[in-house]
């Protein structure tokens, strides 16, 4: 991930995404550069706009799908609640036995 991130930052500064500047990037960061990944990166960096690219994923992230993950998370809220119940019902019973 930080190659990528490497590669977005010097695109927000202008600077041309190459191997070596990518590679001088990742060192300043401390990362220990594979060279196999830093070309693979630029190669499948070369035509991309990367502005476009971004603009692209933001509108599709920002675009809610039907059923999408607001309704995933409901279904999966109601489960767990489900078994909330089950365990106290299970351990009122438990109690409920002991006194009576």
């Amino acid at each position: 991930m930080e190659y990528l991130y490497a590669a977005l930052l010097l695109h927000k500064a202008g600077k041309d995404v190459t191997e070596d500047t990518l590679t001088a990037v990742l060192k300043a960061a401390g990362v220990e550069v594979d060279e196999n990944r830093v070309k693979s990166l630029v190669a499948a960096l070369k035509g991309v706009n990367i502005d476009e690219a971004l603009q692209s994923a933001a509108m599709v992230a920002a675009t809610p799908m039907a059923g999408g993950a607001g309704a995933a998370e409901a279904e999966e809220e109601k489960p767990a609640e489900e078994e909330e119940e089950e365990e106290v019902d299970e351990a009122d019973l438990g109690l409920g036995s002991l006194f009576g």
